[in-house]
């Protein structure tokens, strides 16, 4: 399939030259003509591949060259349904919320502690394995809007291995008091670059998943650190 895009920024031939180099690395991208004089690209692909993921390859949201789609054919490829793009999100939610309902179904009724001491294990020990399959990945990603990822860049790192330990922590009820501390603050700081990138509305891949999957930034990523925090400080009040 061939798309063409308008792209602007390019100024010179070298321009071009980057521009094209850049998305001739992509996965997938067999051709790339582009132009400065029309400001635009056209690009062969053997399937089609997401404008935040041409755009990262420029060089990310704050990259001089901005591309974007052209016609209204190619704007509705990037359109999917709500469902569609957040279903990886909504099966794991779903699974765990199910699994975590039956262990805590207790004399008739459910441990609504137990219930979500299990939601918040199924949900960390699920995120830091999509994590873990490419680390590299994830901790880049993580970097384009966590607060404390973008200064320090291990961050990333050490932040998916600390998603294991609570997973793990949750799931044998250790120290539940300061899991839940250091669950609760985590994911407040956590929460501060999603709300900063969806608030400027900046268009870039949620890293929740890792980088197994291509979901955008939006008010679902919110939603779910919100989660996060409403369970381990419920929690803690209960303790």
């Amino acid at each position: 399939m061939t798309h063409t895009y308008q792209l602007t920024g390019m100024t010179c031939g070298g321009c071009e030259n980057k521009v094209k180099s850049n998305l001739l690395i992509l996965p997938d991208v067999t051709a790339v003509d582009v132009s400065k004089d029309t400001n635009s690209a056209t690009i062969s692909m053997d399937k089609h591949i997401g404008l935040d993921v041409l755009q990262k390859a420029l060089g990310g949201i704050e990259s001089k060259y901005q591309i974007t789609a052209n016609t209204q054919s190619e704007v509705l490829d990037e359109t999917k349904s709500w469902a569609e793009t957040y279903k990886p999100i909504l099966l794991i939610f779903g699974y765990v919320t199910i699994v975590s309902l039956i262990v805590s179904w207790q004399n008739e009724a459910v441990n609504w502690m137990v219930f979500m001491r299990i939601f918040m294990a199924g949900f960390f020990l699920t995120f830091s394995f999509f994590k873990l399959l490419n680390l590299k990945a994830f901790a880049e990603s993580y970097a384009m809007y966590d607060i404390v990822a973008k200064k320090f860049s291990a961050w990333g790192y050490i932040y998916a291995f600390i998603e294991l330990c609570l997973g793990l922590s949750f799931a044998l009820n250790l120290s539940p008091i300061i899991v839940n501390w250091v669950t609760l603050i985590v994911m407040i700081v956590s929460i501060l670059g999603v709300l900063e990138s969806v608030i400027n509305k900046k268009k870039i891949q949620c890293a929740c998943l890792g980088a197994v999957f291509n979901l955008p930034m939006s008010t679902v990523t919110i939603v779910e650190d919100a989660i996060m925090i409403a369970m381990s400080a419920a929690m803690l009040i209960l303790m």
